[in-house]
């Protein structure tokens, strides 16, 4: 099979390698689609965590849907034709593994082969998606149900004041969800305007061009005492010592996704006594699962529009030129690449 593989230098590449092989309890798909992400530019930068170089090439892609086209002997739970979400290729002899979705073939595991509570964790986000939902737009779910999952996790609750730094796609899909969950105080933060208004049309109650605002003045006007919440949906360590001087005393500076860096120094002086930094670098794939059941009841209700993520769709032959598109920030949402 082809997969998209990341090499040493950091370049990208097509490449053959063995289509992957399932066990009795997993099933063998045909990829349909799979994201790009934010994740996927890390591990280009070799800035990921627990990623060595000595562990490259690697094979790129997490947010993989595929149709189910070979079943393991004890699978119950899987049928061919089923569209699956989360599928994942493992390292072989001839690449490492950064879960490696951007394949023509990956593979899914069945929890109902297990006994109760002990198939890998992975196998309870690895949902099958119903038959109403398109299999390529649903890349999108991945993303929703780490963002939801997280905002269970934070505890956010919707009379609580949030500052939303970043408003790409995970940015964007944060603001929505806490709309959605009833927050009345969200404040969305970029350099750029143009997604400044897909962040407003989203349910962002305010929103600042940090290059253009003072953003202390900006967010201490409309919160003296400060906001509940500041919330770094870019993964860049300089948003913590950013957000310190706008959280209330107590308040948290909240982290999503893994740094570049796996270590931060905090300035604090412009804080107040008593603050918190909480990370969530990777959702648990349970967690994921959990959220799943929200997600598709806000998309059957119309609250939540998968095309409205998305801007852009590629080719699986135009990988490479895609992510280059991606890495020059050129695409204002999800761009996704089909098989």
């Amino acid at each position: 099979m082809k997969t998209l593989i990341v090499n040493k230098d950091g370049t990208l590449a097509i490449q053959e390698t063995k289509t992957p092989t399932y066990g009795k309890q997993e099933a063998l798909v045909k990829t349909i689609a799979c994201g790009m992400c934010g994740t996927d530019v890390k591990l280009i930068h070799k800035a990921f965590k627990g990623f060595p170089e000595d562990v490259y090439p690697i094979m790129l892609g997490h947010e993989g849907v595929g149709e189910v086209i070979e079943i393991g002997e004890d699978v119950t739970g899987l049928k061919k034709g089923d569209k699956v979400l989360l599928s994942f290729v493992d390292a072989n002899e001839d690449f490492g593994s950064g879960w490696g979705a951007f394949s023509e073939y990956a593979i899914v595991t069945d929890a109902l082969a297990y006994e109760p509570g002990t198939a890998p964790t992975v196998a309870y986000a690895q949902t099958v998606l119903p038959d109403d939902i398109d299999p390529i737009d649903a890349v999108m779910i991945v993303t929703f149900r780490e963002v939801l999952s997280t905002i269970r996790y934070f505890g956010i609750q919707p009379n609580e004041s949030i500052v939303v730094f970043g408003c790409g796609p995970v940015g964007t899909t944060f603001i929505k969800f806490l709309s959605l969950l009833g927050c009345k105080n969200i404040i969305a933060v970029d350099i750029m305007d143009e997604k400044l208004k897909i962040a407003a049309e989203n349910g962002a109650t305010k929103t600042i061009n940090s290059k253009e605002a003072d953003l202390v003045s900006e967010i201490r006007t409309h919160f003296p005492d400060g906001v509940d919440y500041a919330l770094d949906a870019v993964g860049l360590p300089a948003v913590v010592n950013q957000a310190m001087p706008l959280i209330k005393d107590r308040g948290s500076v909240l982290v999503y996704g893994v740094p570049e860096k796996e270590e931060i120094t905090i300035d604090f002086s412009k804080a107040s006594y008593n603050w918190n930094v909480i990370y969530q670098q990777m959702p648990e794939k349970v967690e994921e699962g959990e959220a799943h059941e929200q997600v598709l009841a806000w998309i059957r209700s119309g609250d939540l529009v998968l095309k409205d993520y998305i801007s852009d769709y590629f080719k699986f032959d135009d990988s490479v030129k895609a992510f280059a598109e991606f890495l020059d920030k050129k695409l204002l949402q999800k761009g996704i690449i089909v098989f």
